[in-house]
């Protein structure tokens, strides 16, 4: 190693430890809505750009001060242009972080090496807040397309895909960001974004770290406790104050009737997202006269379950104004929970403490036998979220319930059931699909999403369904193959029942790029190619 390249190393270590050491006492600022006021609310409404994150991701040329002071002179000048007024004082930050050149398609790649050059392409370092950006102390893989920050739950994903390439020091470094939020935070956000410092998204820390042990050891286990046990500690907060709430919910947990705890999604504002102003307002407005605070709450919990938008939080499964998020216990959510309290007691046991083991895996056996009394419907033979308010299971089929096969929680009837329903129902040419509803949201028919194909996959495994989960990682793998040799893209979401495989629906357009995409290929191609 030459001295240059010693002495670089250094000095990015030590800049890495200066955002540790510092980041976790300094304040975040308010998101880009409390901050620019009447200017923000103008420009997403008036739609002087097409997708509304594009505005809250731009950063201020000049104190917010001065540009709020000018707005507010020239707004009323018949010339005013609106659209000038925000290029002149803010800018790209993608274009002045990101340096390097556009992502060029090789022909003669393979969709490996396409990857392998993808993974350069799409990672990015920022040890600086920067507008909503918040300063990081390693380096990440963002998802691509419109999304350039280290978001919670598509970082897992993409990590396996960086772990079935050995590439473990990227990793490390994203699971070391995680633990910069939890500690900072006392949860991950949404994603690296002051706007998104209000949500979490479902917790796969806890798997972050079990693939990290794969690699390391189970002392990872041990190091990241006290982060497991603040994420935990998130999640759970308000527990001593739900009987004196109505429903007995407070926040994200729930009492049910027999006194046991499960969680649901929830947020702690009750606005119109910063990124989705234009599109919540609208839903607001066209909802008449439910009252707008909890309508913003419904869809800001969605946002934070990572299916956004999906009939599974919709009374009618065909209209988004009658979203109800946060009156369901969702099965995906509490099968993480309990790997997230299992993991806890694992990590106490091997650190010899056995009064805090029992207590863990006491609240993990109770959620098990909670997950199985609330969410197994017996007469639909599956696992349903369940609606707390009206005490009854929902009435919308979806991959989260292949969540307590992923988790373990299953029995083996309820396992039984469950792969038959995915081989009848779930399983599609292209892999499965996400629910049986088509109503044009996103996260609903047609489509199929990575992490669910991986964790209906890695669910069929864990009870012996190994003919059905190669099927599904087969089909979903020659979908991705064929998309890329059509377009050579890997994109966000696929079509997984015909067509051009292209997904669809949603707020946004299809995104190319695609971090947990490619993840998942590279670990079920690796999985398979083990077995």
């Amino acid at each position: 190693m030459s001295a240059k390249t010693y002495t670089e190393q250094n000095i990015d270590l030590l800049k890495s430890s200066l955002v540790k050491a510092t980041g976790v006492l300094l304040k975040s600022k308010k998101a880009p809505d409390e901050l620019l006021g009447e200017l923000f609310g103008d420009v997403q409404t008036q739609q002087v750009y097409p997708d509304g994150k594009t505005f809250v991701d731009l950063v201020p040329k000049k104190r917010i001060r001065l540009i709020k002071e000018e707005y507010k002179l020239l707004k009323s000048d018949p010339n005013f242009d609106l659209r000038e007024f925000v290029t002149r004082h803010f800018t790209d930050l993608a274009q002045t972080l990101h340096t390097k050149e556009p992502f060029e398609v090789h022909a003669d790649d393979t969709l490996e090496e396409h990857m392998t050059r993808l993974w350069d392409y799409l990672e990015r370092r920022n040890r600086v807040d920067r507008g909503s950006l918040i300063a990081l102390p390693h380096k990440y893989i963002v998802p691509g397309g419109r999304f350039n920050e280290q978001f919670y739950w598509d970082s897992y994903f993409i990590m396996l895909g960086l772990a079935a390439q050995g590439e473990w020091k990227k990793v490390e470094d994203m699971v070391k960001n995680a633990a910069y939020m939890i500690r900072k935070y006392g949860y991950v956000p949404t994603a690296n974004r002051t706007y998104f410092l209000s949500r979490s998204q479902p917790p796969f820390f806890v798997m972050m770290v079990h693939l990290l042990a794969e690699h390391k050891g189970k002392k990872v286990l041990r190091y990241y406790l006290p982060h497991l046990l603040i994420e935990y500690r998130f999640w759970m907060k308000g527990r001593r104050k739900l009987e004196e709430t109505e429903h007995n919910a407070y926040r994200r947990v729930v009492q049910m009737s027999d006194k046991s705890l499960l969680n649901r999604y929830y947020d702690n504002k009750v606005t119109a997202r910063p990124e989705s102003l234009r599109e919540d307002t609208e839903t607001a407005h066209a909802s008449g006269e439910r009252i707008r605070d909890r309508l913003f709450l419904h869809l800001r919990a969605a946002a934070e379950s990572g299916w956004d938008f999906s009939s599974r939080w919709l009374a009618d499964p065909n209209d988004l104004k009658t979203i109800h998020t946060a009156d369901i216990i969702p099965v995906d959510l509490n099968s993480l929970m309990y790997m997230m309290e299992s993991t806890i007691a694992d990590a106490y046991n091997s650190l010899l403490h056995p009064i805090q083991t029992r207590r863990f895996r006491k609240a993990a056996s109770k959620r098990k036998d909670a997950i199985n009394e609330y969410l197994w419907d017996e007469d639909q033979k599956f696992y349903m979220d369940y609606n707390f308010h009206q005490q009854e299971n929902t009435t919308v089929f979806s991959l989260a319930g292949v969540f307590p096969l992923y988790a373990g929680v299953a029995g083996e009837a309820e396992a039984e059931y469950v792969a038959a329903m995915i081989q009848r129902e779930f399983l599609k040419p292209g892999g499965v699909v996400t629910t049986l509803i088509e109503n044009g949201q996103q996260w609903d028919s047609p489509n199929g999403w990575a992490p669910l194909q991986w964790v209906t996959v890695q669910g069929l495994r864990n009870y012996g369904y190994d003919e059905l989960a190669e099927t599904i990682a087969h089909r979903w793998i020659e979908l991705n193959e064929s998309v890329f040799k059509d377009t050579h893209r890997m994109v966000e979401k696929y079509n997984v029942m015909g067509g051009n495989g292209l997904g669809g629906g949603g707020e946004y357009v299809l995104q190319d790029g695609f971090g947990w995409t490619n993840g998942v290929y590279l670990a079920l191609k690796k999985s398979l190619e083990g077995n």
